[in-house]
Order: C-alpha cells, then sequence, then structure tokens
C-alpha cells in the first residue's frame, strides 16, 4: 500500500455520448459505468490508460468508429494493487494457487487466457485472479484497493529487433469512483 497520494492523469476511451455526459455532469463520475466483463485484464473497474491519450484514443476509434470519445480524468490512485510491485504480484501468486486448489476440488477447470495473438486479450484467468485476490483480502478486513495498475507490451515491435513495443501502456481500472478527482475534455 502506498503512503503517499499518487496523482495522474488517465484517459478513458469511450463512446461520444458516455463522454458528453461525464463532461457536461450530467452523469456524475460516481455513476461512470464499471466494467465487469469476465476478461477483463485487471479486473472490474473503470479503465483509464495512464498519461496516454493517443493510445486511448486509438482504442476508442477502434470499438466506437465515428462515434469514439476520449475524457481525460485526474486520479489519485489511492490504496493502489500496483503490480509492478512484487508484493502485490506475490499476492497474485497466491491467490492463484488457492484458486486452482478450489476449482479442482469442485473437478472444474480454471479459465484461461486466449486470444488471436500472443497478447492473448481475453484476460480470463488474469481477471478472476485479480479479482478473487482483492476480494479475499478485504473479505479478511484488509484493505480495500481503490485502483489498479499495470504496465502491458502491446502491438507490433517499435523497429526490427526491438523489445519496445508500439502500443505498450500501463493501464488503470479505477474500482472506487472518489479516486477519480475531476474530468476534461482532451485535444483528441
Amino acid at each position: 500500500m502506498q503512503g503517499f497520494p499518487r496523482i495522474i492523469v488517465g484517459y478513458h476511451g469511450c463512446a461520444r455520448l458516455l463522454a458528453e455526459k461525464l463532461l457536461s455532469g450530467r452523469m456524475p463520475v460516481r455513476r461512470w459505468p464499471t466494467s465487469e466483463n469476465a476478461y477483463d485484464w485487471l479486473g472490474r473497474g473503470i479503465y483509464f490508460w495512464e498519461h496516454a491519450p493517443a493510445r486511448a484514443w486509438e482504442w476508442a476509434k477502434q470499438r466506437h468508429g465515428k462515434n469514439a470519445a476520449i475524457v481525460g480524468a485526474v486520479l489519485v490512485l489511492g490504496d493502489c494493487f500496483d503490480l509492478t510491485e512484487i508484493e502485490f504480484t506475490k499476492l497474485l501468486g497466491a491467490a492463484y494457487l488457492r484458486l486452482r486448489r478450489n476449482f479442482e476440488s469442485h473437478g472444474e477447470n480454471l479459465p484461461r487466457n486466449a486470444g488471436r495473438t500472443p497478447l492473448r486479450e481475453r484476460r480470463e484467468l488474469d481477471c478472476l485472479v485479480i479479482n478473487y485476490c482483492i476480494e479475499g483480502i478485504q473479505a479478511a478486513s484488509g484493505p480495500r484497493y481503490d485502483t489498479v495498475r499495470s504496465p502491458f507490451w502491446e502491438g507490433p515491435e517499435a523497429f526490427p529487433g526491438s523489445m519496445f513495443q508500439r502500443e505498450s501502456h500501463i493501464q488503470i481500472a479505477v474500482r472506487n469512483p472518489n479516486c477519480i478527482k475531476g474530468v476534461f475534455r482532451p485535444n483528441y
């Protein structure tokens, strides 16, 4: 857990109608729809690209075409389940083992991460383990994590032989909408 406030700027790709409702105040931030898909990379939450408006815009265009928009937001990460820190990846490993034993005891198979590319875009296993881990910590009267944060290496290599990929980014899943301190209209 972080003992100091981390303030970042995030960008959310969405449909124009949602963006207009949020930016005009017709939809309060606390009512921002949470993504609850079984394949969400970081479990349930409101997803943002950290300091990456161009990446958010690209994703929004792919997803919503001519109705694409992005919303900028000032975020305070709060109690962040930050997967760039080994204490949290260790917690995920332990949660995975408990979850696997639970599934095996019921004669069931865990879901798998799947997809058409090596990135395995449908992260059903990751999503399940992250949600299980965080909800298990909370059920044991542990911290209530406000956000989940992780880097993702994505897209083709930046140049031949490179380990850098063109669409790499840091993703934030906001689980507590009180961490969204304000929204703004980016220049995209």
